[in-house]
């Protein structure tokens, strides 16, 4: 096992066997490649903008939250319906430029599995996606989706039938074929340079937002607001803020998952994070209504930003977020995925009056759930 190169105060790092090592190096060095050649970035931008519909709009939510001004930024309007295609578009373009040409990701809520099937299908690419077998139930109009574009779903039935087991299946795959196999992972943890990776292509989620709404109100919000499972769409949201000490940064987990709120300093899938475990370091079970939070872990740059006090982190559980849900699509007629519906239920509880909130997916994939209530 190695564990150099932590790159969040404590967090981060890489706890993986030494077999991922060279490819963890490669990766990295790609990346900086990629990232100092000015065709990557232009490519990047016309793909964001002409496949998938950037720059997202702000929409002021007039009737959610009589007496605020509470804006949406609207990535479920993106293409395939969330945010993901954001990091699934650039680590494509980036294992292209690797020669990986087979893809490997997890998937929770499906949207990760959808983007990821998606990129594939535009650049030729092999794709096998690992989700939990209950995840695939709850979400099951996302697994048709990805067999629509040609992805291999690979259900997983052990534990808790989750995202925690689907991204430990994923891993192993990884490890087994990795000189032929790119791990698209889907949020902002895993082993360095993952996490940075990540948080990066999320970013112009937040550039976009601090761009519109001082367009639309002539200042900046007085909180930014989005749920975190993994937390790549509130490290985006969050990216576009950091250094304005006058906005609020707020992370909203599930009451059950809540791995900032409740959690210890411990490895998880390749990093060193907060996450549930008991005294031991056993990693704990997670619930939430919401597959894409049901996560015991969080990335490490979020662990990060709670410690030194720069962003907070609060709970929401499943009924909130349920109510949140109803009550945008009854006032807005915007379908929220039950994700974001952690945020926004939070967002009713400010005292603040300019709230900017991340609207990371769209909420189909969750009408069954939400019906059956």
């Amino acid at each position: 096992m190695s564990a150099p190169g932590r790159t969040f105060g404590e967090y981060g790092g890489r706890y993986v066997p030494e077999t991922l090592i060279p490819a963890l190096d490669e990766l990295e060095l790609g990346w900086r490649e990629a990232l100092a050649d000015p065709a990557f970035r232009d490519e990047l931008e016309a793909l964001g903008r002409d496949y998938g519909g950037r720059p997202t709009p702000l929409t002021l939510a007039e009737r959610f939250a009589p007496g605020k001004r509470v804006y949406l930024k609207r990535e479920d309007l993106l293409h395939t319906g969330a945010h993901k295609l954001n990091n699934a578009l650039g680590q494509a373009v980036l294992a292209r430029r690797l020669g990986k040409r087979r893809i490997v990701a997890e998937t929770g809520a499906g949207q990760h599995g959808v983007a990821s099937a998606t990129v594939c299908a535009r650049f030729g690419f092999d794709c096998v996606v690992y989700m939990g077998s209950e995840d695939m139930r709850r979400q099951a109009p996302n697994v048709e989706r990805m067999g629509l574009l040609g992805a291999e779903v690979r259900p997983v039935e052990f534990g808790t039938k989750t995202l925690k087991e689907a991204t430990s299946e994923a891993i192993r795959d990884w490890i087994t074929n990795v000189e032929t196999t790119h791990y698209l992972i889907g949020s902002c943890v895993g082993p360095a340079p993952y996490p940075k990776i990540v948080g990066e292509l999320q970013a112009v989620i937040g550039r976009e937002a601090r761009e519109q709404i001082l367009a639309s109100e002539g200042r900046l919000p007085e909180v930014a607001v989005a749920c975190v499972g993994g937390g790549s769409n509130a490290i985006g949201l969050f990216a576009g803020f950091l250094d304005d000490s006058s906005v609020r940064l707020v992370g909203v987990e599930a009451a059950g998952a809540a791995s900032l709120g409740t959690g210890r300093a411990g490895v998880l899938h390749g990093s060193r994070s907060s996450l549930l475990a008991d005294e031991d370091g056993q990693v704990l079970d997670a619930h939430s209504i919401s597959a894409g939070l049901d996560y015991p872990g969080v990335g490490p740059e979020h662990a990060f930003l709670r410690d030194t006090g720069r962003a907070e982190y609060v709970g929401a559980g499943d009924e909130e977020a349920l109510a949140a849900f109803r009550r945008l699509a009854e006032t807005e007629g915007i379908i929220p995925a039950l994700e974001a519906s952690h945020a926004l239920a939070k967002a009713l509880e400010f005292d603040e009056e300019l709230i900017l909130v991340c609207l990371s997916g769209r909420g189909d994939k969750d009408l069954a759930e939400v019906l059956s209530r």
